[in-house]
């Protein structure tokens, strides 16, 4: 449970807060150790506990260079002073040692560098090539235990608890998303804050392997609630992903969409540096209306004219500033009673609608 003073569900910035906070109370920086409770009760209602110090380490509010989050967000101000590294940074010999690990999970499921062993083997080669089934791929959890029998790699097992035990180990599973539909959407919502940017940023990459796929076949990516991912509560590694899926996702002959509610949260990460290399790869960029603190954002990052700065703010439903290249247009949006139907929920039990 994230809690502080009382108060529950924290997410990752609000954590990050409170402790970098604490830390410029104190000068900068602390000694910190994690401690492990546990508590077992017999049949007979006795309660057995006991707590488990871990080795001490450096909490600093200067945070890493490497915004990658391998484990908790406090990893990014968490150094470990044995090591000399932050907890989410791995070095060169780490890196090795798990792309290692990584080769020996899929080798026990007899898949290895050639593309042949993606398939089934027919030997009388009756049935020609078929890809092998899902419970023939390997999952988290053979990850999991392959850490777990070298004693080098317990520590990376022991980052995968959640996502194989605890309250991600959904992620721990075969896939079951028909990548062949015409139209796919990936609903996280029940993920919880916590988790959101872990799906998002796994569908997306599924999506956009299968957008490769075929450079011939036009296809769109939506990306809604995309602060998440090139946001302050993001990281680099995230952020720079998806600014490579708007630079490069029009050779593969597709388009990228991305919706966000407040746009001052796309520039809160690097000073605004993916925020704005998105926007600048987006040919249209669509705005409603905008309170003045996002307008003072936005013209930051585009060429709003006085005029437009007074429009944007008083916009109504439907109504948006559209920019297309160089012209910047007003647009009302109706939409049909078809549309109004299936976008309200009217009659979604009595008939189906389908789009080519």
């Amino acid at each position: 449970m994230r809690r502080i003073n009382g108060k529950e569900d924290l997410d990752d910035e609000e954590i990050l807060n409170y402790y970098l906070n604490k830390l410029q109370e104190v000068g900068g920086e602390s000694m910190a150790h994690y401690q492990i409770g546990i508590a077992v009760v017999d049949n007979k209602g006795k309660t057995y506990a006991i707590t488990i110090d871990e080795t001490p380490f450096l909490m600093t509010t200067k945070k890493s260079n490497n915004d990658f989050i391998s484990g908790g967000i406090l990893d990014l101000i968490s150094y470990d002073l044995e090591c000399k590294k932050y907890f989410n940074e791995l070095n060169e010999e780490e890196k090795a040692i798990i792309e290692e690990k990584l080769i020996e999970t899929y080798k026990r499921k007899n898949i290895t560098f050639n593309d042949n062993s993606l398939y089934k083997q027919d030997p009388e080669k009756i049935i020609g090539k078929i890809f092998k089934e899902n419970k023939d791929m390997p999952i988290l959890e053979d990850l999991y235990n392959i850490f777990l029998e070298d004693k080098k790699t317990k520590k990376y097992a022991i980052k995968l608890i959640p996502f194989i035990k605890g309250s991600m180990n959904f992620f721990n599973n075969y896939t079951n998303v028909e990548l062949e539909n015409d139209l796919i959407i990936a609903d996280v919502y029940d993920l919880g804050e916590e988790n959101l940017k872990y799906g998002m940023y796994l569908f997306i990459d599924i999506f956009f392997d299968k957008i490769k796929e075929n450079r011939e076949e036009k296809k769109a990516i939506y990306l809604d609630e995309i602060w998440r991912l090139i946001g302050v509560t993001s990281n680099k590694e995230v952020a720079g992903f998806i600014y490579k899926i708007f630079k490069t996702i029009r050779k593969y002959g597709g388009s990228s969409v991305a919706i966000t509610q407040d746009i001052s949260d796309i520039f809160s990460l690097e000073n605004g540096t993916y925020g704005k290399s998105i926007l600048n790869n987006s040919s249209i960029k669509t705005f409603f209306a905008l309170e003045e603190d996002n307008i003072k954002v936005l013209e930051n990052f585009t060429n709003l004219s006085e005029k437009e700065k007074i429009e944007i703010k008083s916009l109504k439903r439907g109504e948006n500033l559209m920019f297309v290249g160089d012209e910047h247009i007003l647009v009302k949006i109706e939409c049909s009673e078809l549309e109004k139907e299936i976008i309200e929920g009217e009659n979604k039990n009595e008939k189906n609608y389908n789009s080519n």
